[in-house]
């Protein structure tokens, strides 16, 4: 099958932490770096010295087997889990130590594999949950109704609209987000993630029950919030289409292990990359 490319011939070049980053992205520091980083569950080792570093505008994919240890990584990052060993630095920050909120306002985002939307909230509402970081007004200013808080909800309004605009999505604002199509759930998830602002998003899977049509409008969507927020984006993906035809760097995943690194075209010629997915072929 023919794999469309959509992002421009990226050289990727060898940083100092031992990985490749967008030649692009080499003057500035890294908006991700993974080092050493594992977790146990119960003496099984879920993910092992997984390292990992993502350039500032970046698209990256995280690929592998059902199993392989995929989630477990992203649920690292956001600091679902707390890591057993090794560290995570965002923009430079160690982020020991950090819970999930913490970890978002720092800067990184995601959406999941199984979408967590609030149904029966309006699609505005959503977004405008994302932007609760971004509250200017205070309690107090609330409980009366003060003139900061009318200025703070307006804010609001005409950020979560903006948003929503860049998806095509503003004349669906006052809709329920439950009753959206498939497709559209998705974009709203984005939109919403968005919101909180970051610097790297991570995409879980966000491919899945899409139809062809759909996910070719998911890569532009990809390409449009790299280019107008200038931020990395991380993906999950089974879709090898959307990974060859979008990623820079591709990081591949077995039983928690990092087995290849590498651009689109090195791991779609890498041989443990094709053991793993395909198993050992015998020979003749």
């Amino acid at each position: 099958m023919t794999q469309k490319k959509r992002h421009s011939s990226t050289k990727m070049v060898p940083a100092p932490s031992q990985g490749i980053i967008p030649e692009r992205d080499l003057s500035e520091r890294p908006v991700l770096e993974a080092r050493h980083l594992g977790i146990d569950f119960g003496g099984l080792h879920a993910v092992e010295d997984f390292n990992l570093i993502i350039g500032k505008t970046e698209i990256a994919g995280l690929i592998g087997p059902n199993g392989a240890g995929k989630t477990t990584v992203f649920n690292l990052l956001t600091k679902v889990y707390q890591p057993t060993m090794g560290s995570i630095l965002l923009n430079g920050h160690d982020m020991a130590g950090m819970n999930t909120a913490q970890a978002n306002r720092l800067g990184i985002a995601r959406t999941f594999q199984n979408i967590r939307l609030f149904d029966h909230m309006t699609v505005e509402d959503n977004v405008r949950i994302g932007l609760h970081n971004q509250t200017r007004y205070g309690m107090t200013s609330g409980i009366f109704r003060l003139p900061s808080y009318w200025r703070g909800e307006r804010e609001m309004h005409e950020r979560a609209m903006e948003l929503l605009e860049l998806f095509d999505m503003q004349g669906l604002a006052k809709h329920s987000a439950g009753s959206l199509p498939y497709g559209a759930q998705r974009r709203l998830e984005i939109v919403r993630a968005l919101a909180t602002n970051p610097s790297i998003l991570l995409l879980d899977e966000p491919a899945a029950g899409m139809n062809p049509h759909e996910t070719d409008e998911l890569m532009n969507n990809i390409l449009k919030i790299r280019d107008q927020f200038h931020i990395a984006i991380m993906l999950i993906e089974h879709d090898m289409n959307l990974v060859m035809g979008i990623c820079e760097g591709i990081c591949v995943l077995n039983y928690g292990k990092i087995i290849a690194k590498g651009t689109a075209k090195e791991i779609q010629n890498n041989p443990a990359v094709i053991e793993a997915y395909l198993g050992k072929q015998k020979e003749a």
